[in-house]
Parts: C-alpha cells; sequence; structure tokens
C-alpha cells in the first residue's frame, strides 16, 4: 500500500472517472476542523458550513465532470452525538453538493460482513483506506489496487448499499 498524505489523498478523487464511494463505520470522528463546528451543534448554535467548502467544491467539480459521489454510514441507534451531527450535515451539505448518501443501522447486517476502517473505492479499482492519527487528525489514504483486496471491498460496498436507507428517507427517520 501507498501512504498519500494530507493534500495528496486529493490525487484518486482528481483522477477518477466514473466513481468514487465512502464507506464510514466509525460513530464518532474527533477531527480538529470538525471541532467547533461540532461544539456549535450541540449548543444548537447555527453553523454557516465555511469549513465545508473545501470537500463540497471537489465533490461539485468530481459530479460536474460525470462522477458518481455515493457515501454509506453503517451507524449505531441510538444515534451518537456525533452522527446526529453528521446526518445534519449531509443534510445540509453534502447531498446538496451532488453527493448520494444511504446509512445502514449497524443491527440491520452481520458485522461480520463488513469491514472495520474507512475506505473509499474509486471507479472499482482503487481503495483508499483513510488514516487517521489517534488524536483524529486525518493523516491520508492507504491505497491498493491488489485486485483480492478490491474485490472484497467492492462485495462490501454492493451488500451495504443495498441494504441501507438513502438520505432523504433516513432523514425522516424516529431513531435519530
Amino acid at each position: 500500500m501507498l501512504l498519500l498524505p494530507g493534500k495528496a489523498f486529493n490525487e484518486p478523487f482528481e483522477s477518477c472517472q466514473r466513481e468514487a464511494f465512502h464507506y464510514e463505520v466509525q460513530d464518532t470522528y474527533e477531527t480538529p476542523e470538525e471541532s467547533e463546528p461540532f461544539t456549535r451543534f450541540l449548543a444548537g448554535q447555527p453553523d454557516d458550513y465555511v469549513w465545508m467548502e473545501g470537500w463540497l467544491d471537489l465533490v461539485r467539480s468530481m459530479t460536474a465532470r460525470g462522477v458518481h459521489v455515493r457515501r454509506a454510514r453503517v451507524v449505531t441507534v441510538p444515534h451518537t452525538d456525533y452522527t446526529r451531527f453528521a446526518l445534519e450535515v449531509a443534510i445540509r451539505c453534502n447531498s446538496v453538493a451532488g453527493e448520494e448518501i444511504k446509512y445502514l443501522p449497524r443491527h440491520l447486517i452481520d458485522a461480520n460482513l463488513l469491514t472495520t476502517d474507512d475506505w473509499w473505492l474509486m471507479d472499482d479499482e482503487t481503495v483508499a483506506f483513510t488514516v487517521f492519527e489517534p488524536t483524529g487528525q486525518f493523516i491520508g489514504g492507504a491505497v491498493t489496487t491488489d485486485p483480492r483486496i478490491v474485490s472484497y471491498i467492492r462485495e462490501v460496498r454492493d451488500r451495504v448499499w443495498e441494504q441501507a436507507i438513502p438520505l432523504a428517507d433516513y432523514g425522516d427517520q424516529p431513531s435519530r
């Protein structure tokens, strides 16, 4: 595997031609750039989402060139505060920028059929496992094109996507 640190992690997104699929399984992320917005969310204060603009610009540029950007989140119910925050951001920002997002309550799938790491699958050919420091700081992505790993990741993606609930429907769920 090749580690693409920091901004170098944008390379797979920029070269992606058809689809970028993000799989998330953590119930809480503690990335420094989300710390202040998360605190505002918990306090019930409004957010201007300026901190999301870099990501949203990337998604918009990808979708403008025909790349389908999808995200599946496997979540614990009842939701953690962070999951509620991420759901709000997904509704207000990610989906508006062009991401297709689904949620899968963890209790609806056998954990043995999942991976325990978050990852991106680009064009069904490249997997980038997201790497974080213990403090929550994003380091980059560990990238591989190993056909066995890619095949397994595709199976997980297909299984989760098939069972997951679209954001528009999930956002109305009383479980949040």
